[in-house]
C-alpha cells in the first residue's frame, strides 16, 4: 500500500523560508509533484521531480524561489521554499506516480497517490 506523508508546514513571515518533506512508502521509482490549494481557489501545480531527480519542473511564480530535491535512500522528496510571499499561503500536497512527471507535468489527475497535506501560512 502506498502512503505519502507531508511535513514541514507552518506559519512564517514574509521573506522567510520553510522546507516541506514528503515521505513515500510502498512505491519505488516514482515521480513526485507538489501541489497547493488556497481557500476559494483551484488547486495548482508547484513543482515536480522525476524518479531519477534529473528532470524538474516549476510553476513560474515559484521558479528561483523554490527548490525541489529528492533523497531516494530515505524515500523522501523535499521542497525548499525561500523568499516566501503571502500569496504562497495554501495547503500543500505531494502526489506521486511511476517514473516520470505527468505530461504535461502539472496535470494533477495523472498522479494516483496523494498525501494529506500540510498547511503553509505566510504573514505579511
Amino acid at each position: 500500500q502506498v502512503h505519502l506523508v507531508e511535513s514541514g508546514g507552518g506559519l512564517v513571515q514574509k521573506a522567510g523560508s520553510l522546507r516541506l518533506s514528503c515521505e513515500v512508502s510502498g512505491l519505488t521509482d516514482y515521480a513526485l509533484g507538489w501541489f497547493r490549494q488556497a481557500p476559494g481557489k483551484e488547486r495548482e501545480a508547484v513543482s515536480c521531480i522525476n524518479w531519477s531527480g534529473y528532470i524538474v519542473y516549476y510553476e513560474d511564480a515559484v521558479r528561483s524561489r523554490f527548490t525541489i530535491s529528492r533523497h531516494n535512500r530515505n524515500n523522501t522528496v523535499y521542497l525548499q521554499m525561500d523568499s516566501l510571499r503571502p500569496e504562497d499561503t495554501a495547503m500543500y500536497y505531494c502526489a506521486a506516480r511511476r517514473y516520470e512527471c505527468s505530461e504535461p507535468w502539472y496535470y494533477s489527475d495523472q498522479y494516483p497517490y496523494w498525501g494529506q497535506g500540510t498547511q503553509v501560512t505566510v504573514s505579511s
